[in-house]
């Protein structure tokens, strides 16, 4: 745990700001969940806003950011950017190439990925570790080679799965992927995004099965990832996806974007403010009407 960040006096101490960086903005739920975790830290003079940015502008925005602004949540499509602006970076960000959280600290900026957070908390929330240590196969199935990838590749080999196929249109696309299962100790493959009964046979077989890819992209493998037992579904909105609504629907347990969203939020608060999130007021923060 970081200690609480300089000039912060006590929980209701100088006010501080934080903000959302990416493009298209107007739509993040983040500040519904920092602002719920801020106020219920006692932090009542804190601000969470949605700034508009693109990659380009990222190091014009927080260079030029005021000295009350203590941390940056960081979507799309500035999470390499960030990694790239920042005077720190954590090894992990470095080791999936990306980074959803900006800090300030006494050099500049410290880059991070709480993204490999938010597939832990969903592999949690799944019982993937409890399987693992029950027996089961650490063989896992990723859908997609884009962004997400990476963090959930960390996040698997945290909880303990050894081997891992990548299913992608490109195999190329996939070789970072691929370069750091290796560099985790992991096994990995690649094979084709297209409805096969080989890849129907792993999702059945693995631990779990996540998609990383967009809800109509999903739609074609349907048929194979619905056999699996445990599925993460990284899209939040819509909701159900019809991925989800199939994996239910045969019989087994999906979580969705939501979930991953909230636990990378949990570890950015912390580092934002030094404090121990609020988890369950983040929780019900998120998920209100």
């Amino acid at each position: 745990m970081n200690t609480v960040p300089a000039g912060i006096r006590s929980p209701h101490g100088d006010r501080r700001r934080a903000a959302v960086l990416g493009s298209p903005i107007t739509h993040s739920r983040s500040p519904r969940v920092h602002l719920a975790a801020y106020r219920a830290l006692g932090l009542v003079d804190w601000r969470y806003d949605r700034i508009e940015c693109t990659a380009d502008r990222l190091p014009e925005i927080v260079s030029g950011a005021d000295v009350d602004f203590i941390g940056f949540s960081v979507t799309m499509p500035n999470k390499r950017a960030a990694l790239e602006f920042a005077a720190e970076r954590t090894e992990r960000a470095e080791l999936v190439g990306s980074a959803n959280t900006l800090v300030r600290v006494a050099t500049g900026w410290r880059a991070d990925c709480t993204d490999i957070d938010g597939v832990s908390g969903a592999l949690t929330d799944l019982a993937v570790d409890a399987d693992l240590a029950a027996g089961t196969s650490p063989v896992a199935v990723v859908v997609g080679a884009g962004g997400t990838a990476l963090p959930t590749i960390m996040a698997l080999a945290e909880t303990g799965i050894t081997d891992v196929t990548v299913v992608a249109r490109d195999a190329g696309r996939a070789s970072p992927v691929l370069e750091l299962c290796e560099r985790l100790g992991m096994n990995g493959d690649v094979v084709p995004f297209e409805p096969a009964e080989a890849l129907a046979r792993r999702c059945r077989e693995s631990a779990v099965v996540v998609s990383t890819v967009p809800a109509d992209a999903a739609v074609v493998l349907t048929p194979a990832v619905a056999r699996a037992r445990k599925v993460v579904d990284v899209i939040y909105d819509p909701w159900p996806t019809p991925l989800a609504s199939a994996v239910a629907a045969a019989g087994g347990t999906v979580v969705g974007g939501l979930v991953m969203l909230v636990n990378q939020a949990f570890r950015q608060v912390e580092q934002f403010t030094g404090l121990p999130a609020p988890r369950d007021v983040m929780v019900a923060a998120l998920t209100a009407d």
